[in-house]
């Protein structure tokens, strides 16, 4: 090759090697710029559960960020409370759900299902289908039903949604519409293309005059229709009973789409028809991008480096904490927001929220919405408020009224969380403050767990007695103190009367009534003084709730150093610590009767007695910070994500709850989490991720890098705060709000010297 044509072949080779790197490097950015975080949530995460074994005990809801109507491809039949299941291999309906939870089951529900033919009953309707012919976004659901021919999308807005269908060579091309049982009623009008009806199925929690209002509109005309009553056709066009619905049909060519809009109400009729203007006039790709951008910029407030696993598990878990509580109103003719109350039956006005159980979501959930989304908490705290104002309690668990379901008087945390935070408006702290009070010295007449069932013991003797009839009473007792604590630090924020401030201040320390010195432990007592007797640390229920005495220890979450203190000092209570883990995954199930769910997914985890998938231990691990040894906190921290958290269909250690578990997951991979939500403080952990960028709303961020981090690298060697060195074993709220820097050093080996004095350790109301 002649040295000239040599020289200009190598120069073009470089210019062309070049500009490919910089196209790429163009590329990158862009692509970075425009990332789509909702391509990274996986909605059946946590679906492949049972009653025996939950892995989550999720469907996957497509939906809207905190949407009033949720859609789920329906696997199970009527009334069954694990309505999708990932080992299921027939759909029989897409139904509007409601649900947050299979064991406080749906309400309101109403289902649409192609069909080809008069296929009513919903066992005869069903249709096999494949997860490889299945695809699940946060935002839109497509699925091919192998029986009928038939490829159904859909894509919702908060309360509305568009159905396509795409159908075969057919005369009978059908959609199935049931109302459900337990009341409903329908009406076609094929002069409209539309069916109306209502649904007054639920599984509790509403007044006498509950419906909600449905209208489906569909996009081209009926080719015959008829009403149903109890899975059989009828020659009616109007139906009122126990259980009806509808059925239309279309002659259809190969390919041929026949869309559907819907939306619902639980106002009225009318009300419905004002819903469905959300997609009145869209295409259903114009939905389905406005849902795209909205869950971007709802799970993009974090933006996060981490390996692909860690990054869908992330923004999966982050998509879960962003769903409840639901939004429980909508919007009148005016654009003001209006909501049927479902405490006393009114159409009111301002904003509601739903579907929540606080003894679950007071730890992370609310915290998280607090820290990222604090514009949704002020509409939710204006929620808390109306429920107060309608029913005379806060709620404890909502859906969408009161529900009689487990313990605590935990409305106290989120109602305090926000006052103390200043994120909740100024005018509504009296109120609340007033509406904490009333719920934390009376009983609900009806729904036991909705304000303090056995508030008069506790309120005379310092605790529940364990032999007064009343279940639980060790659990509500510790709970009730941290409630306690939660009222003193607003009333100390309110310059209440000194003796209100007083009286709280003094109840929150009655946890000490339970502590049992002989075993280190806290135990169940009696009326006269004297502790439950026999004994079994490691008895499930009876005085504690879905849990033992080892875990339910350490529920003192104001006050981790009297804790500390009562074991004897930071030794011991390290010792008790590592013991959770020592002592093998042993238990009495004697109280139940049988194995719940919740002792078989600790026991199967090999990680001890600790038990990650129920709530009362969760906040266990972060204890070492406050006795000096974080670094064992970063090891079994490490342990739960890496181990109990996956992308996959199994990727939850238990129930997920309305998005504490997630909560828990996505504050941990960040590194920090609320031990006490009320505290301006967030206890450090390790990190998963290797950067991430969290964007307040008040336009400031916290960028966070952690060197060096990966697998192996789990324990932090050092940390910086805007440049300065950080012993500390917390993060200040405050300091955050104003945008941060935070830098760990991670390695491989624990870093014994920092955070071990008194002066690093996390707030305790004993110092």
């Amino acid at each position: 090759m002649p040295d000239a044509f040599k020289n200009n072949y190598l120069q073009m080779k470089k210019t062309f090697i070049l500009s490919i790197a910089i196209a790429f490097t163009v590329l990158g950015f862009a692509a970075k710029k425009s990332r789509s975080y909702i391509d990274y949530v996986n909605p059946l995460i946590g679906s492949q559960s049972n009653f025996a074994l939950s892995n989550g005990n999720t469907y996957p809801a497509i939906a809207r960020p905190w949407g009033m109507n949720f859609w789920v491809p329906q696997t199970a039949k009527m009334g069954d409370g694990w309505v999708y299941s990932y080992d299921a291999t027939h759909i029989r309906g897409f139904k509007q759900t409601h649900q947050p939870s299979p064991w406080i089951n749906d309400y309101g529900q109403f289902s649409l299902m192609p069909v080809q033919g008069m296929l009513i009953d919903e066992n005869k309707r069903g249709s096999w289908f494949s997860h490889k012919a299945e695809v699940a976004k946060a935002n839109y659901y497509s699925v091919y039903l192998a029986d009928h021919d038939i490829v159904t999308e859909l894509t919702p807005t908060e309360r509305a949604a568009i159905f396509r269908f795409t159908f075969p060579e057919s005369d009978s091309s059908s959609v199935v519409i049931d109302a459900f049982d337990r009341g409903s009623y329908i009406k076609v009008i094929p002069s409209e293309n539309k069916i109306i009806g209502y649904t007054t199925r639920n599984s509790g929690g509403v007044p006498d005059n509950f419906k909600n209002y449905f209208v489906i509109k569909f996009n081209r005309r009926f080719d015959y229709s008829t009403a149903w009553n109890n899975f059989k056709p009828v020659s009616a066009a109007e139906l009122t009973d126990n259980h009806v619905g509808a059925v239309i049909g279309f002659k259809t060519k190969r390919g041929q789409v026949v869309e559907a809009r819907v939306a619902s109400s639980f106002i009225s009729f009318e009300q419905a028809e004002r819903n469905l203007l959300e997609v009145a006039d869209k295409s259903f790709d114009q939905v389905r991008a406005e849902g795209t951008d909205r869950w971007n910029k709802v799970l993009g407030v974090v933006d996060i480096e981490a390996n692909l696993d860690q990054t869908r598990t992330f923004y999966s878990a982050l998509y879960r904490s962003t769903l409840f509580p639901r939004m429980f109103y909508e919007y009148d003719a005016n654009g003001k927001p209006v909501h049927y109350s479902p405490y006393n039956g009114k159409v009111l006005p301002g904003y509601m929220f739903t579907d929540n159980g606080f003894w679950d979501t007071f730890r992370a959930q609310f915290p998280l919405i607090n820290f990222l989304y604090p514009s949704m908490n002020k509409k939710i705290q204006e929620g808390l408020l109306n429920t107060f104002l309608e029913s005379g309690f806060l709620p404890e668990w909502a859906s969408p009224g009161h529900r009689d379901c487990m313990v605590g008087n935990n409305s106290a945390s989120i109602v305090s969380e926000g006052i103390l935070k200043e994120i909740t408006p100024r005018e509504m702290w009296l109120p609340l403050y007033e509406a904490m009070l009333k719920t934390a010295n009376s009983n609900h007449p009806q729904v036991r767990s909705t304000g303090r069932l056995g508030v008069d013991y506790y309120n005379k003797l310092g605790y529940v007695p364990s032999n007064v009839g009343i279940n639980e009473s060790a659990a509500r007792t510790l709970e009730y103190a941290y409630n306690d604590w939660c009222i003193y630090q607003v009333g100390l924020k309110l310059k209440r009367p000194a003796e209100e401030i007083e009286l709280y201040k003094n109840r929150s320390r009655n946890f000490m009534h339970l502590f049992d010195p002989s075993h280190n432990l806290m135990r169940g007592k009696n009326a006269d003084g004297t502790f439950q007797s026999p004994f079994n640390p490691l008895k499930w229920g009876d005085a504690f709730t879905e849990g033992n005495s080892w875990h339910y220890t350490w529920s003192v979450f104001h006050d981790v150093e009297k804790l500390k203190q009562l074991m004897g000092g930071r030794e011991k209570f390290v010792g008790m610590l590592d013991s959770v883990f020592a002592v093998p995954p042993i238990f009495d199930d004697s109280y139940y009767g049988g194995v719940i769910h919740e002792i078989r997914e600790m026991q199967i985890m090999n990680m001890g007695n600790y038990a990650h998938g129920n709530q009362p231990i969760q906040h266990m691990i972060y204890l070492y910070n406050y006795a000096g040894e974080p670094w064992k906190a970063q090891y079994h921290l490490r342990e739960v994500m890496d181990k109990l958290y996956l992308p996959t269909p199994d990727g939850y250690c238990g129930d997920e709850d309305n998005g504490q578990t997630s909560a828990w997951y996505v504050f941990s991979s960040l590194g920090f989490y609320p031990v006490t939500p009320g505290v301006d403080e967030y206890v450090i952990g390790s990190p998963l991720v290797q950067k991430a960028v969290v964007n307040l709303e008040n336009g400031k961020k916290i960028e966070i890098k952690a060197q060096d981090n990966n697998k192996a690298n789990r324990y932090v060697q050092s940390m910086k705060v805007n440049g300065k060195k950080h012993n500390k074993n917390y993060l200040n709220y405050k300091d955050l709000l104003k945008g941060a820097k935070i830098q760990f050093t991670m390695g491989n080996e624990p870093a014994t010297n920092r955070g071990t004095q008194p002066a690093d350790q996390p707030y305790s109301f004993t110092k």
